[in-house]
């Protein structure tokens, strides 16, 4: 990954919240899964659309990855991704002061996100 460049991570406003007022993200499925899910501002919008699609309540959590304090690995997503894209997955939670942005992150008019480009 370049560096300077940010990781983004997908929650509701609800969420943010609480990991603001907590210190720290640690989402629902982190039990399960072992790891948090994150994505590229160039590739968000496809789990956006798969998980999403309509929501209005979401923000994207900027993410400077020098601040996270566990590894990332780049792993394959589901298999509707193109094969060869594998995304970010953090094998720890995520610390609030790794958040340098959080923006609005709206659908469209028909319900879909769009890449952040």
């Amino acid at each position: 990954m370049p560096e300077g460049e940010v990781l983004v991570h997908m929650c509701s406003r609800a969420e943010w919240a609480a990991a603001e007022r907590d210190g720290v993200r640690v989402p629902d499925g982190f039990a399960a899964d072992g790891f948090v899910h994150l994505s590229t501002p160039w590739q968000v919008h496809l789990p956006a659309n798969r998980l999403y699609s309509g929501r209005r309540d979401l923000v994207l959590l900027h993410l400077d990855p020098a601040l996270l304090e566990a590894e990332v690995r780049w792993e394959p997503g589901v298999p509707s991704d193109p094969e060869s894209m594998k995304f970010p997955h953090l094998y720890g939670p995520i610390p609030a002061a790794a958040v340098v942005t959080v923006a609005g992150y709206l659908p469209g008019a028909d319900g879909m996100f769009a890449p952040l480009a």
